[in-house]
């Protein structure tokens, strides 16, 4: 379990909230004694509050891996979590009226973490548990802490650098049909059976390992485990988008597939960069989330919506300063690949990582930086072949030394004394 800021003895006082809170959450207890919560997407998967369009109202939320990740200098918790567990989702909330064919509009009035956890994570997955974006590069488990002071976060783990917090749900969306389940479960089936071996898999099945299904018991509980999507990619319900930009004052609009549309949510993130690079992504932790819900009636065929659209937060950290690290579709080994614009983001994250380098910082401080700053991805070129064009933007502002080239050559900022904890391969 994670540290607290209070111990049985004397627990903290539970935070009060300007709406009525619908969900709490307890870190010193597991998830699945909380029938609020769930961590697979099915379709008979029980609704455990519902609401009036134009309601607004509180949602308390574990971090995205139930507490498994603690306040320490120890990476073993991260090489060792239990994947199976994940996404802890607070939900799913009816909102009466709702109906298939409509869009659910969900208003993020305000979002941050709860009063009683100030503190959240970065992690790299080991490759043969979970991976990542760079995980041939980066194959062993990692993690940093990160502290929050106000809008602002820091960690001891990754001098130098200090950000405004964009802090955002990476997971948020609404339950599947059967028809939707069915479809997931057969395409995501197929890209699996091409490589069945592959470490870490091409798609995460269904697993009956650790499942928890919320209010759901009994024989019901155990046939929906076995068949209930996992929660690791995003899907036409919206799901785990990890948009940074969907902070407070965004909103979202979802399709609705069942009777009350299901709202779910979690996963928030004090401070994410652009593609989640380090796949444990930004600064996870255990949060609270004022939404407003409403409906746009027949809003899916009215708009031809297929999947979810965003409208993002009109506040967002500003910096002024940016170095901006081109990658194209050429791998590390010379590699041509064609206008690959996965590959080429990652060129730009790898030549972003040696850059920072120059000034001290180990690899995994460097990565550990591209994973939780407000950094920015963009398609720059994708039309002039072989070579697609993506480039990294990487905020200066948040260094606290110059972090520009000059005829001079890079001063050494760290002298390697501090670096991020890695747990050793077993």
């Amino acid at each position: 379990m994670p540290d607290t800021l209070h111990t049985p003895a004397d627990p903290a006082p539970e935070a009060t909230y300007s709406a009525d809170t619908l969900i709490r959450v307890n870190l010193d207890e597991s998830p699945h004694t909380n029938e609020k919560i769930h961590n697979r997407w099915h379709p008979d998967i029980p609704m455990v509050e519902w609401v009036d369009p134009g309601d607004d109202f509180i949602v308390e939320a574990y971090d995205w891996t139930g507490s498994q990740i603690s306040n320490n200098d120890d990476a073993s918790d991260v090489r060792d979590v239990e994947l199976p567990q994940v996404h802890y989702l607070s939900g799913p909330i009816g909102v009466r009226g709702a109906q298939p064919g409509d869009l659910l509009v969900v208003e993020l009035l305000d979002v941050g973490p709860l009063n009683r956890s100030q503190w959240g994570f970065n992690g790299v997955f080991s490759k043969n548990n979970g991976g990542g974006f760079l995980q041939e590069q980066f194959p062993t488990a990692q993690k940093s802490i990160w502290d929050f002071q106000g809008m602002f976060t820091t960690s001891r783990h990754v001098p130098g650098v200090r950000y405004a917090g964009l802090i955002h749900p990476g997971l948020i969306g609404t339950l599947p049909d059967r028809k939707m389940l069915d479809a997931w479960n057969t395409r995501e089936k197929a890209l699996f059976d091409t490589n069945p071996t592959r470490v870490p898999a091409l798609a995460e099945l269904p697993n009956t390992q650790a499942a928890h299904m919320g209010k759901m018991t009994g024989d019901a509980r155990a046939a929906a485990a076995a068949e209930a999507a996992r929660t690791l990619p995003p899907r036409e319900n919206g799901g785990n988008c990890d948009i940074k930009d969907l902070s407070r004052g965004s909103v979202c609009y979802f399709p609705v597939y069942v009777e009350g549309g299901g709202l779910s949510m979690g996963d928030t993130h004090f401070s994410q960069g652009d593609g989640e690079i380090t796949f444990c992504g930004g600064i996870e932790m255990a949060s609270w989330l004022h939404v407003k819900v409403s409906i746009i009636k027949d809003g899916i065929a009215k708009y031809g919506v297929k999947n979810p659209m965003f409208k993002p937060s009109p506040i967002t950290p500003k910096y002024d300063d940016y170095l901006i690290f081109e990658g194209i579709s050429v791998d590390e080994d010379d590699n041509q690949h064609y206008v690959d614009m996965t590959e080429a983001y990652r060129q730009a994250c790898l030549n972003a990582i040696e850059y920072m380098t120059k000034f001290g910082y180990s690899r995994e401080q460097a990565l550990a930086i591209l994973g939780t700053a407000p950094v920015q991805g963009h398609v720059s070129g994708i039309v002039d072949y072989p070579n697609a064009c993506a480039t990294l933007w990487l905020p200066t502002d948040i260094f606290e030394f110059d972090m520009m080239p000059g005829a001079d050559g890079p001063t050494k900022f760290l002298d390697g004394s501090v670096n991020v904890p890695v747990a050793p391969d077993l």
